[in-house]
């Protein structure tokens, strides 16, 4: 049985799912961001 395609989803996994914390850490760093402001503009 070939290994590759396993390999490949396990890689295609990792990257996917690193990216998809990276943009949910950005977000939730962007909405923190934005309360911070509103707190002191108040």
């Amino acid at each position: 049985m070939n290994p590759w395609p396993f390999v490949i989803a396990a890689y295609a996994a990792g990257i996917g799912l690193s990216a998809a914390l990276i943009a949910w850490a950005f977000a939730s760093m962007h909405r923190a961001e934005a309360a911070a402001d509103a707190l002191k503009r108040k």
